[in-house]
C-alpha cells in the first residue's frame, strides 16, 4: 500500500502574520535595539564606539544598584507575604451568591480602576499630617510620622499603598477559584464532619492553586517593576530609601543619559525578573504536586 501524504496548507501562515508583526514591533525590535546599545558607548546620535561587555561589568559592580536590588527584593517579598494571604482571606469572606456578591465585587474592584499616578497622588495627600486623614490620625495618636523625612516611614507608606491598591486583584482571582469548586465537594465534607480548616486545606486551597500561581506571578512581576506610585509619592526619597530598580534605571537613562549602562542594566533587569518568575513558577508547581500526592496517599 502506498503511504498517503497529507497536504500542507502553507497559506495558514498568513493568518498569524499580523501577530508576528505586532510582536516584532512591540518586543523583538526594541529588545534588539537595547542589546545593540548595551555593547556600545553612545557619544552622539551619529557616533558610537563598540565596548563589548564593559557596561555589564560596570553595572554589576555598582553599589547603588546592589542597594536598589536589595530594597526591591525586600519590597517584593513583603508584597507577596502580605497581599496573597490577605487576598485569600478577603475572598473567603465575600458572599458567594445573590446581589450582595455583585455589589461586593464592584466595591472591591474600585481601587484597581484608579490610575497609578493618581494612586500616588491620593496617598501623597492621605499621608500628610496637616490635611491627610492617615497622617493626621497618626499625629493625633502621638506618632511622629513623616513619609517625606523618615526613610522607614516612607518605605512602609509605599508598601501600604501597594497593598491597598493591588490586594483586590488577588482577592478577585482567589474568588474566581472558589466559585469554580462544585457544591458536591462541600456536601461531602459536611457529611464527613470536616472542620472549616480541613475544608480550606484539602478542598479550597488545592482548587485555588492555579489562580494563586497566577496571582503570585502577576504581583511579583508588577511589584518588581513598580515605578509610578513611589515616584509620585516620595520621588525615591528620602535619600534613596524608596528608589527601586525601575527608578534607578530611569535615572541612568533619562537623568544621566547614560544609554549604554542603562541598556545593559535593562537586560540584567529583564533576566532577574525572568529568573525569579521561573523559580516561583516551578516552586509552586512542586508544592501543588507534592500536596496532591500526599492527599492521594
Amino acid at each position: 500500500m502506498s503511504a498517503t501524504v497529507k497536504p500542507v496548507n502553507q497559506k495558514a501562515w498568513w493568518l498569524i502574520l499580523p501577530v508576528i508583526l505586532c510582536v516584532a514591533f512591540s518586543a523583538i525590535i526594541p529588545l534588539m535595539t537595547v542589546v545593540n546599545y548595551s555593547v556600545q558607548d553612545i557619544i552622539s546620535p551619529d557616533n558610537a564606539v563598540f565596548v563589548g561587555t564593559e557596561w555589564f561589568t560596570a553595572i554589576m559592580r555598582d553599589e547603588d544598584l546592589h542597594a536598589a536590588l536589595w530594597r526591591q527584593l525586600l519590597f517584593s517579598g513583603a508584597v507577596l507575604a502580605i497581599e496573597i494571604p490577605l487576598g485569600v482571606m478577603l475572598a473567603l469572606s465575600m458572599p458567594a451568591r445573590s446581589w450582595r456578591a455583585s455589589a461586593v465585587l464592584v466595591i472591591v474592584s474600585l481601587s484597581l480602576l484608579i490610575p497609578w499616578n493618581v494612586v500616588g497622588t491620593i496617598w501623597q495627600i492621605f499621608g500628610r499630617t496637616d490635611i491627610g486623614l492617615f497622617g493626621w490620625t497618626l499625629a493625633r495618636l502621638g506618632l511622629d510620622y513623616s513619609y517625606v523625612g523618615n526613610p522607614v516611614h516612607a518605605w512602609l507608606t509605599v508598601l501600604l499603598m501597594d497593598i491597598w491598591h493591588w490586594t483586590p486583584l488577588v482577592a478577585l482571582l482567589a474568588y474566581a477559584g472558589l466559585q469554580s469548586i462544585p457544591e458536591a465537594y462541600y456536601q461531602a465534607a459536611s457529611i464527613d464532619g470536616a472542620s472549616k480548616w480541613a475544608v480550606f486545606r484539602y478542598i479550597q486551597l488545592p482548587k485555588m492553586r492555579g489562580v494563586l500561581m497566577i496571582a503570585v506571578l502577576l504581583r511579583f512581576m508588577d511589584s518588581f517593576m513598580i515605578y509610578t506610585e513611589p515616584f509620585v509619592l516620595t520621588g525615591g526619597g528620602p535619600g534613596n530609601s524608596t528608589t527601586f530598580l525601575s527608578q534607578y534605571l530611569t535615572q541612568k537613562a533619562i537623568g544621566q543619559f547614560d544609554m549604554g549602562p542603562a541598556a545593559a542594566f535593562s537586560l540584567i533587569y529583564f533576566l532577574i525578573i525572568l529568573m525569579f518568575c521561573f523559580v516561583l513558577y516551578n516552586w509552586m508547581l512542586r508544592v501543588g504536586t507534592r500536596d496532591a500526592e500526599a492527599a492521594h496517599d
